[in-house]
């Protein structure tokens, strides 16, 4: 039994295939590609023959050979990112793969790379102008919510370098902030945030700080009108100066 034919992309979307078997071309217009290529197809207008590229090369695809003899390749750039395949990943942007799609589980490719901590998968997506870096999968999370997790400080600063959102809560109600597994990466959002350790109110600890600052006001206010009781000024006008006569102590 044969496989139903693929569904054909949509307007501006490009789907990828893994050719399963080599095709010769008959004709200068078709593409030559081998078994274990990968092909970009980017139009499907026509029933019978489909534009792709291999390799760099452009040409045409006989639609049923991708129907019958092609496996189609769900989010291509989501692998690449989560292997840290950089090249794989080149490829795809070059062929206009989207950037920002979403796997099953809600994902970006760039959520991924975060993720998998492969630096220089995430320099490349977030050198990209259209990519989303606060998207929230099914879980709430975002590709900040990943970095921090997985403790890549180096990733973490480079998506707060492109000011990725740190309000964002994800299903649990949790920041990014509160889902950071080290010192360093918590240190990073707190100071893009302009706080410090003892200023967080999440946890209660700038209530007790502004209480204890109160608290020390007040007694130095105490001190100095007891001060100011015990003590008359006086002026020492043979010198020109001006002094405390204290009582109890003339």
């Amino acid at each position: 039994m044969s496989k139903p034919p693929p569904k054909p992309a949509k307007p501006g979307q490009v789907k990828v295939f893994r050719a399963m078997f080599t095709f010769d071309p008959r004709t200068p217009d078709e593409l030559y590609f081998e078994e274990g290529d990968i092909l970009y197809i980017s139009d499907t207008s026509d029933s019978n023959w489909w534009k792709g590229t291999c390799r760099g090369r452009n040409g045409l695809i006989p639609s049923n050979y991708v129907a019958e003899q092609a496996e189609s390749i769900d989010n291509p750039m989501h692998e690449a990112a989560k292997r840290g395949n950089l090249s794989w990943l080149r490829e795809c942007l070059e062929n206009k793969v989207g950037i920002n799609g979403l796997d099953k589980a809600g994902n970006t490719a760039l959520y991924w790379g975060c993720h998998g901590g492969h630096k220089d998968v995430v320099e490349i997506l977030l050198g990209q102008s259209n990519v989303e870096l606060n998207q929230q999968n099914k879980l709430g999370d975002t590709a900040l919510h990943a970095a921090a997790w997985k403790g890549y400080s180096d990733i973490v600063e480079m998506l707060l370098n492109k000011n990725a959102r740190m309000d964002i809560k994800n299903n649990e109600k949790k920041l990014a902030l509160e889902m950071a597994t080290n010192a360093q990466c918590a240190s990073l959002i707190k100071r893009k945030q302009g706080g410090s350790e003892s200023f967080r109110p999440e946890d209660g600890s700038f209530t007790q700080s502004l209480i204890s600052h109160v608290h020390t006001a007040m007694l130095m206010s105490t001190l100095t009108m007891k001060t100011l009781t015990d003590c008359h000024l006086w002026s020492g006008l043979s010198h020109g100066v001006w002094g405390l006569q204290c009582v109890g102590h003339k």
